[in-house]
């Protein structure tokens, strides 16, 4: 603990907008965390499909370029806006850029509720996809208990445990309840993964996946619709433009380096990505079931993939459960950081205690969750417009905030707790937020923006 905390784990600083506000037990334990948030189905269920739509290696190049050209400045900044208000996206926004950038942390609470509500009905699926490997193999018709497990009564049940388990971590508070699920759950993770991938490199053909997934198509390197996908898929997996990190950040030390951190979060993300590709790939490739992928966003993580397990016979199902479990853990550290942005706001917004906060928080989000666990049309809709037009336009959103507006007048906010090298770089950073970024995600929202249009007009059709 620093000048502005105290045993207790709660920041005092005198006069602070957080005075009494829960703090991280441990540098680990934020890291772990903020890694949970960015670690998640977006590693292991978006991203082998994007890969696979948009040329494999010409979609991941870009995807590193984007995270680390775009993604570390805004997690930079909204670090940085989240420690020096000790304030959830509303609030610090309004604090940091007066009154006129409130609506914009409206924006980002709004996200974190809308992606919540269908990622969950997604963790739903792999919950149960998990729990019945263990008790009986798979049936060999991966596609059809696909259409059993989804869209029904059942996906429904499956969506409000998951949100009842992600409600119950979130109320227990910051430091007994995310913390602690968070470091144990992230190395777990990590472990199991790299297990897998260790595994893949045995399988016949496995090294027709590596060269799709490592062989890149310089064709789709200079496709508008692929640098969109690339720029969606680094915001929705890094968790950037709905106000988690800003969010978990103001429960943060004082003398943390915020470059640092936004460093390890964004190089763990992709490494997690990377390595599932490394996973997906292989087997995909080496059972045939390539046309599985690209048929849906949900083809390569619970039909092709189930199915290859299936082909394996007893080594596929041990696998498999070791897959589904490290996909539900990514799923759960994940869905706390997005339930956890509603109730901080919650919290800060309308003096709410925590738990009051939880239990309503997070049961308006589950029940409209049962839509898109009842229509896949919906939750495709509302995946589209959340995760590819609400998160980029987040990221503008801070990009000017810090980048030419008020927020970013003085680097001392972020600058604080970095050593004197970081310090200088952070001009640099700065100019990067103003120049490099917005011009990129305007592109981006060009192509998103129509998209989800189409997708919402496209319910029910």
């Amino acid at each position: 603990m620093n000048e502005h905390s105290t045993a207790s784990g709660t920041d005092t600083a005198p006069g602070g907008a957080g005075t009494g506000r829960e703090m991280w037990g441990s540098r680990f334990g934020f890291i772990a965390a903020a890694v949970g948030s960015a670690v998640g189905l977006g590693n292991m269920w978006r991203f082998p499909y994007a890969a696979a739509e948009h040329g494999g290696a010409a979609f991941v190049l870009l995807y590193v370029i984007i995270t680390f050209l775009v993604g570390v400045p805004i997690m930079i900044a909204e670090f940085g806006l989240g420690r020096s208000t000790r304030l959830s996206p509303i609030g610090a926004l309004r604090r940091s850029g007066g009154p006129a950038w409130a609506p914009a942390g409206y924006l980002f609470v709004g996200a974190g509720f809308l992606i919540l509500a269908y990622y969950s009905v997604i963790a739903g699926w792999v919950s149960r996809y998990a729990l019945e490997a263990v008790l009986t193999p798979w049936p060999a018709d991966a596609e059809a208990y696909f259409n059993e497990v989804s869209g029904n009564t059942s996906a429904v049940f499956y969506h409000l445990g998951f949100m009842a388990l992600t409600l119950l971590i979130v109320a227990g508070g910051v430091k007994a309840g995310i913390e602690r699920v968070s470091s144990f759950a992230m190395p777990l993770l990590a472990l199991i993964l790299v297990g897998i991938a260790v595994w893949a490199t045995t399988l016949l053909g496995a090294d027709e996946g590596y060269r799709y997934y490592l062989t890149p198509d310089f064709n789709e390197l200079l496709s508008l619709d692929t640098l969109a996908a690339a720029a969606s898929q680094a915001f929705f997996s890094l968790s950037l433009g709905m106000g988690a990190m800003l969010t978990f950040a103001s429960y943060l030390q004082r003398d943390t380096s915020l470059p640092r951190e936004a460093t390890i979060v964004a190089l763990s993300d992709f490494g997690i990505a990377f390595i599932a590709g490394l996973v997906v790939f292989p087997v995909i490739f080496a059972m045939g079931l390539q046309s599985a992928v690209s048929e849906s966003t949900v083809g390569a993580l619970f039909i092709a993939i189930p199915g290859a397990f299936v082909e394996m016979g007893a080594v596929g199902r041990v696998v498999g459960i070791l897959f589904f479990v490290a996909l539900f853990i990514g799923a759960i550290t994940s869905a706390i950081s997005l339930l956890e942005v509603v109730v901080s706001s919650v919290v800060d917004e309308w003096k709410m205690n925590r738990r009051k906060a939880s239990i309503i928080g997070g049961i308006i989000i589950a029940l409209i969750g049962i839509l898109p666990a009842r229509d896949l049309s919906v939750l495709n809709a509302m995946d589209r417009v959340a995760a590819e037009v609400f998160l980029p336009l987040g990221g503008l959103v801070l990009a000017l905030l810090v980048g030419w507006g008020p927020a970013g007048r003085s680097l001392d906010a972020f600058a604080e707790g970095a050593s004197p090298r970081t310090r200088s770089l952070l001009i640099g950073w700065r100019w990067t937020l103003r120049l490099a970024v917005p011009p990129l995600l305007i592109i981006v929202l060009s192509r998103t923006i129509p998209a989800g249009i189409d997708a919402i007009r496209a319910i029910g059709g």
